[in-house]
């Protein structure tokens, strides 16, 4: 990727854009997708929409039981259980999928957590860069075997990478105070610095990643912020109602949906997505567009093989 690429390209579309919109006219029929947190949020509004298009869906689920009940009526969609936190999980989600034959046509990685107490997994890494991050990119990596020719690839990132660059030296919080919000920012940009490397790898595949922002949205990844949280940062007010401008799930979907399917973006890859169109890069530390650090090419290959080291795995390797 080039920097001359992270820039609007006038998509006409905006803000309050939704899935429906952007997909009008696109027939996923015979496609296959694979979408995790697929059941919940905006990872659900994915799912509906990639379906209403034709699309079959797969939604790995570290709740199976809750994602069978969301899903419940939805036409062509199977669960399988999936906890990104867990390296162990990851492998047999990935070794079940590639047992079938099935080739993935879309994969949109929209499973996270936001701003959660300080906690391990795995072998003590922080769970935030561990399941935004670490999982996704070990999923992806197992799973190249059956990505087709022609696919995308999406990660969900968020405005909050602007809270962290990498902490190239204490990715786990070993030393100091551990600060949820930075913890957050740094997988975020994570998030995007993956989308970048991996377009970097896979375009001569015939294969691309983007990035994005989908927005605010209230969905249940709110679920770890206390309401005195919510209050001061101008969300909700004393009585809990919303006082700021959400996006629907369906609006905040729309940006991933966008990135995963539109002829817009046939000639782009590794660039940061946000109100379904490509942001520009934005060098202050709060608004809109995407952080240079975060789209940084050499950032983005050294995460790649850290990643690669921490995980143990690296379908690009030799």
């Amino acid at each position: 990727m080039t920097v001359t690429q992270q820039h609007k390209i006038g998509s006409g579309f905006g803000w309050d854009t939704t899935t429906s919109e952007v997909l009008a006219g696109i027939d996923l029929s015979g496609k296959l997708a694979i979408v995790t947190g697929g059941y919940s949020g905006i990872g659900l509004a994915t799912t509906h929409a990639l379906t209403a298009a034709g699309a079959h869906v797969v939604v790995p689920a570290r709740r199976p039981d809750a994602a069978a009940e969301a899903l419940a009526g939805l036409d062509n969609v199977e669960t399988a259980p999936l906890d990104l936190g867990d390296l162990d999980s990851v492998r047999a989600f990935a070794d079940g999928f590639l047992a079938s034959g099935r080739g993935i046509d879309l994969f949109i990685g929209s499973a996270g957590v936001m701003a959660n107490p300080l906690e391990r997994v795995g072998p003590g890494w922080e769970r935030q860069f561990a399941t935004n991050h670490l999982g996704h990119f070990a999923l992806v990596n197992r799973l190249w075997p059956a990505v087709h020719r022609g696919a995308r690839i999406v990660a969900v990132s968020s405005r909050g990478h602007h809270y962290s660059d990498i902490r190239w030296d204490d990715l786990d919080f070993t030393t100091g105070e551990y600060d949820k919000w930075v913890a957050y920012g740094q997988a975020k940009t994570a998030n995007v610095l993956f989308a970048v490397q991996l377009d970097a790898l896979a375009k001569q595949h015939g294969i691309r990643a983007f990035a994005l922002h989908p927005g605010p949205i209230a969905t249940p990844l709110l679920r770890h912020l206390s309401r005195e949280e919510m209050v001061e940062r101008g969300w909700i007010d004393e009585e809990g109602n919303l006082i700021a401008k959400f996006k629907t799930p369906e609006q905040g979907a729309a940006t991933q949906v966008w990135a995963a399917t539109s002829p817009q973006l046939a000639e782009l890859g590794g660039v940061y997505c946000e109100d379904c169109d490509v942001a520009e890069v934005n060098e202050v530390t709060t608004g809109n567009g995407v952080a240079p650090y975060a789209v940084d090419p050499e950032s983005a290959a050294r995460l790649w093989r850290l990643s690669a080291e921490l995980t143990g795995v690296d379908a690009f390797a030799g």
